[in-house]
């Protein structure tokens, strides 16, 4: 028999990581060794592991910026309409392998640096996470600038380039501790910062009504400086760019109101403006109404409207040279998607750069607006929703504050004439709420300034229209849209799960990567003997993998053979981990009850980050983490039931886990979840889901069959119902035994017992004021999971369940979503066709 192959062997015979050629490998060695030569410091004879990592993707980076400027080139030539997709959070992970992947260099990178004796792996390991997102939202856009430029689409993501991302999260005894994510230190291979673009933005100040026109006087600028990073397309040589802005104090900051020996002070004040761009504020569908990010929501969308104009004026290649002035074009010409409301700002910025400025009259400027606007909306959640004091935003903002007053007027004045002496609804659809403090409802002003307003999952766009924004749906029911989320199979298949790629490509061909529909394909293998093996064995080897990980990291013991049962997202009340926390309690009850029965291996992992300021989040990973440190050290239980919390899980732990887990828990209340995005990835690299009708889960029971899936709990109209008469937490505590005692344990310190009450605000929150109805839906919950043990004992009967919700997750894909909103939104065409690589002749 033949020995078992290297790992690196392995690698090797995996096509989708594309061919290594000789000449291909050789040139690689030289630029590497070109690029470790210059990165060294003259004093330091010996290459530390971090020079080499900054020497290949030095390397890597040089393979994109031909075909960036390549593309750039062909886009002032062709003179394309460009979508601006315009977001305060771009979750983007790391930068090195996605490029290598979509440049199909991977094989060689691998083999040069084999050769070279290093390791690939352990190099990609040194680059840090651009955390730059809190969650769902900011991922989202990442994989939505994956498949524009797949796409061919002339598109540009706009954002802030935070300075600290995402906090990295830490466990100390069971708590969650903050760490500032210092993710620059070490620098940024992949940014080009771009000082002669840099962008004065304008706050404060008052306003000036003069005969010709209103002028915003006397403000304070601060300067917007853009670092562009490369977004390359699946092996189609477009790169597009994302351009995050950084905070600059002016050089006379503080200097021209001289007074007398404050020089110093003067200088130390720059901090007070570069603090705009310092830190992204940490929370996840949460509104905070904190100055500080009312100015970074202002300073994006600013600094973004003048880059905008300009190169609409320029747009010819190399020239700064205004060729268009009629505006009456820039609907045609620019498409400005708005990530969430939280660039609204966009709206009476371009009026304001149109009216005042630009001296078009009101009429005009407003048709511009709404034909170039576009809005997303990623929640109802009535705490999420942004509304800003009146106050604040004429401080901050006073001229955005009249016009934002006038699109009301106008706006109430077209309400009034389609429902006449209907004051309520006037009340209703107002941008400006009334009572206690005044507020500008920034939900309403997207509504009102822009052609289209999309929901992001079918159940959740039906949702707004019919609750949320009912008022406005039937003002524009034409305005309102769904487009279904979907997640980029490059990074979520391609590069996390190469092996099952590559199974996938050895029955399909590789075309399934960008048009993932082609997955259907597989259905004819369903009873494949060999598929299904391969398939399964995939499973083992991915699940092989995150042990030894979670060993080397967390240094616990798990059983491969157990079923992965993972429940990943941001810590929330409304994700229910406390639901998946009962039933954890519930299966140890069962088996301490009946240590002799044959059950289900489980390690179940929950993972997440939690607000800093969010106490009830905090205080269920300190249960968590509480119920762990009995499960696992309870020798009667042994490794039957494992719990851990996955620490400071973010795009690069999820790449990892992602394709280790056999059962994804999406478990929110129904009606709560928007659409979910992680509950595809899963979906996509094998797994069961468990979860109830919400978000996208309801779209995905579709695609794979209502039997390939495990579906509990509340439908929407069971919970409105469930509003409506009334939620009582006893009923469910006095009816059912198993959660009594599961309640009784957590109250009576159980898990706690150095601090018996050290969880007595769950239990009051579970028993009186459980808006997410955890205990209505734990006997369906607890029944579902009985099931989905059955099923794992068989092995086969599992794993082809598995390969229908593969074959079904092709309308799951970002480029799918894309596509959409190119066709029924932008109107835009998107395209498959590759343009000449740089050193194509031309």
């Amino acid at each position: 028999m033949s020995k078992p192959l290297s790992d690196h062997d392995r690698k090797k015979q995996i096509s989708v990581r594309g061919l290594a050629g000789v000449e291909n490998v050789t040139d690689l060695k030289t630029n590497f060794n070109r690029h470790l030569h210059f990165t060294l410091v003259k004093d330091r004879i010996v290459a530390t592991k971090r020079d080499y990592y900054f020497a290949l993707a030095n390397t890597v980076r040089d393979h994109l910026v031909g075909r960036w400027i390549r593309t750039q080139q062909h886009y002032y030539e062709k003179d394309p309409k460009r979508v601006y997709y315009i977001s305060l959070e771009f979750y983007m992970g790391r930068t090195l392998q996605n490029t290598m992947v979509n440049l199909a260099l991977e094989n060689a990178c691998d083999e040069a640096m084999y050769q070279l004796g290093l390791e690939m792996e352990e190099l990609q390991e040194l680059e840090e996470d651009a955390g730059l997102g809190n969650g769902g939202l900011g991922r989202l856009a990442a994989c939505f600038l994956d498949s524009m430029a797949s796409l061919g689409l002339a598109a540009y993501g706009y954002g802030i380039r935070y300075e600290f991302g995402i906090f990295n999260q830490k466990i100390h005894n069971g708590w969650q501790v903050e760490e500032a994510d210092d993710w620059l230190r070490y620098g940024n291979p992949w940014e080009k910062a771009r000082p002669e673009y840099m962008r004065p933005v304008h706050f404060f100040g008052r306003t000036e009504h003069t005969p010709d026109g209103v002028k915003w006087v006397d403000t304070q600028v601060v300067l917007a400086l853009p670092y562009d990073t490369p977004v390359p397309g699946y092996r189609n040589n477009i790169v597009n760019t994302m351009r995050l802005w950084s905070a600059k104090a002016p050089c006379d900051f503080n200097l021209k109101d001289f007074n007398v020996g404050g020089y110093i002070q003067a200088v130390l004040d720059r901090n007070v403006a570069e603090n705009i761009s310092r830190v992204l504020y940490p929370n996840d569908n949460f509104f905070e109404g904190k100055e500080l990010r009312l100015k970074q929501e202002y300073f994006v969308v600013s600094a973004t409207l003048q880059d905008i104009i300009r190169r609409f004026k320029a747009s010819k290649f190399g020239s700064r040279d205004i060729v268009r002035t009629d505006f009456a074009e820039l609907p045609k010409k620019v498409a400005i998607q708005l990530n969430d409301t939280h660039p609204a700002l966009a709206i009476p910025e371009l009026i304001r750069v149109l009216v005042d400025e630009e001296k078009l009259p009101w009429e005009k400027a407003w048709e511009i607006c709404v034909k170039t606007c576009a809005y997303t909306n990623h929640t109802v959640l009535p705490e999420a929703l942004e509304r800003w004091p009146i106050d604040l935003f004429q401080h901050l903002l006073p001229r955005h504050l009249e016009i934002v007053y006038e699109i009301n007027r106008r706006h109430m004045e077209r309400v009034a004439a389609k429902f006449p002496g209907d004051v309520e609804r006037l009340r209703r659809m107002s941008l400006i709420e009334e009572g206690g403090q005044k507020r500008v409802n920034m939900a309403h002003l997207c509504i009102v300034g822009s052609h289209a307003v999309n929901g992001v999952a079918r159940i959740h766009s039906d949702i707004i229209k019919a609750s949320v924004f009912k008022d406005f749906y039937e003002m524009d029911p034409k305005k309102f849209q769904n487009k279904t989320n979907g997640i980029t199979p490059r990074r979520w298949l391609v590069m996390c799960n190469p092996s099952l790629a590559e199974v996938i490509a050895e029955r399909i061909g590789e075309e399934y990567i960008r048009d993932l529909d082609q997955l259907r394909k597989l259905e004819k293998f369903i009873n494949d003997e060999a598929f299904i093996r391969d398939i399964a064995k995939v499973k083992q080897e991915n699940k092989m993998k995150f042990a030894a990980h979670l060993e080397e990291h967390y240094k616990v013991k798990i059983n491969p053979n157990s079923m992965f049962d993972i429940q990943v997202k941001r810590i929330h009340e409304y994700k229910r981990q406390l639901l998946n926390c009962l039933h954890i309690i519930t299966f140890y009850n069962r088996i301490k009850k009946e240590p002799n029965k044959q059950w289900t291996p489980r390690t179940i992992m929950i993972g997440g980050k939690a607000a800093p300021g969010y106490h009830t989040a905090k205080m269920i990973i300190r249960l968590i983490t509480a119920i762990g440190e009995i499960v696992n050290h309870d020798p009667v239980v042994g490794d039957r039931l494992k719990v851990i919390f996955l620490e400071n899980y973010r795009v690069t732990l999820a790449e990892k886990a992602v394709p280790a887990a056999d059962l994804s828990e999406q478990i929110s209340t129904a009606g709560t979840e928007a659409s979910g995005t992680g509950n595809m990835k899963f979906m996509l690299n094998g797994a069961l889901t468990i979860g109830t009708m919400d978000g996208a889960n309801v779209e995905m029971a579709e695609e794979a069959g209502m039997d390939n899936i495990f579906i509990f709990g509340m439908r929407v109209d069971e919970v409105e119902a469930m509003d409506k008469t009334g939620y009582n937490a006893y009923d469910y505590y006095n009816r059912l035994p198993e959660l009594k005692q599961a309640i009784d344990q957590i109250a009576g310190g159980f898990f706690s017992p150095k601090q018996p009450d050290l969880f007595k605000d769950i239990v009051t929150l579970l028993m009186h004021n459980d808006r997410f109805k955890v205990f209505a839906d734990y006997e369906d919950y607890i029944k579902c999971q009985e099931k989905v043990s059955a099923l794992y004992k068989n092995s086969k009967e599992w794993t082809k369940k598995a390969i229908y919700n593969i074959a079904g997750s092709g309308k799951f894909s970002s480029d799918r979503t894309i596509a959409q909103y190119a066709r029924e939104i932008w109107g835009m065409e998107p395209t498959l066709e590759k343009i000449a690589a740089p050193d194509d002749p031309k």
